[in-house]
This record gives C-alpha cells, structure tokens and sequence, in this order.
C-alpha cells in the first residue's frame, strides 16, 4: 500500500464514518443496528496485503476511536482493528482472491464483524468496563453480523471498484 493510496483510504473511510454517524446510527434496525463503518472498513482491509491490512485497521480504529458516541478508552478501536487487520491478512492468503469468489467475500466480511465486535466485548471485559448484559450483548453481535450479511452484497463491489480505481500501475501487477 502506497502513502497516496493510504491517505485515500483514509478519506474513504472518514466519508463512511460520517454517513455512519449521521444517518445510519439514527436508523432503528430490527434485532440490533448495523454498522456500515465497519462493513466498508473490513471490506477494504480484506482485499490488501499484510502492511494494508494492518494498516488501514489502525487508521479506521483511530477514526472510530474519534467517534463522540463510543465510550470507551481512546486507542481500544485502534487496537482491536489492528488485531483484526493481521487476523485478516494472515487468513486472507489461504483463502486466495476474493475478487474471482464474491460469496466467499461477503461470509469473510461478516464473519470478521462478528469477530471484532466480540473482540470489543472481551477487550471491554478485561478493561473492566460495563458492557451490559450477556443477552443484550450477544443480541447486538447476532443482529449486527446478520446486517452485514444482508448489505455487504450490495456495498462490497461497489468497494472493489474503488479500490482498483486508486491502485497505482506497479500495485496492478
């Protein structure tokens, strides 16, 4: 990943971080909410190589660490998406390209929100903080892994595009 690339990603996912503060959070979704922030920022993380990934989980932790809305530590994000990044470059190698696989794509973007909300959950556990009761918590997991499911089919290639739009010429090879 490029510096220029970087800093693009960096305002992509600033841009997603905004509709996600100011639209998407106020909408009421059955069983739980849906986090388009995390869906665009997994999304894009699943589809670079190991300094990208790692990368681009730091840089979207921090955005999130910036949110008015969470309560947590300042640096928790950060952390727990730098966790997830390595996660998914170290299990992104076996599984190949995902370009070629959409479904394949899609079940590892769910998947990988469910694992970071439950990271965030443990993370919240060992810092001794409140996270609410189990069933509460594991509702939200469930709903929100469920959402991602269901939109990441319609985000994900428009995802993909953009990203092969910011790739330099020696990134295409």
């Amino acid at each position: 990943m490029s510096w220029s690339r970087a800093g693009f990603s960096a305002l992509i996912l600033f841009f997603f971080f905004v509709i996600q503060e100011s639209a998407i959070s106020k909408i009421d979704f059955p069983i739980s909410g849906f986090s388009l922030y995390l869906c665009a920022l997994l999304g894009l993380m699943a589809l670079e190589d190991r300094f990208g990934a790692i990368a681009l989980g730091f840089i979207g932790g921090f955005i999130l660490d910036l949110s008015p809305s969470t309560d947590s530590p300042f640096g928790k994000w950060a952390l727990i998406l730098t966790l997830i990044g390595y996660l998914f470059s170290r299990n992104r190698e076996s599984i190949g390209d995902f370009t070629e696989r959409p479904i394949a794509f899609i079940l590892f973007v769910s998947a990988g929100a469910t694992a970071t909300l439950i990271i965030f959950l443990i993370f919240g556990l060992i810092l001794g903080e409140n996270n609410g009761s189990a069933l509460s918590n594991l509702q939200t997991v469930f709903g929100n892994g469920l959402w991602t499911l269901l939109f990441s089919s319609i985000l994900l290639p428009g995802l993909v595009k953009l990203r092969s739009f910011t790739l330099t010429s020696r990134e295409r090879l």
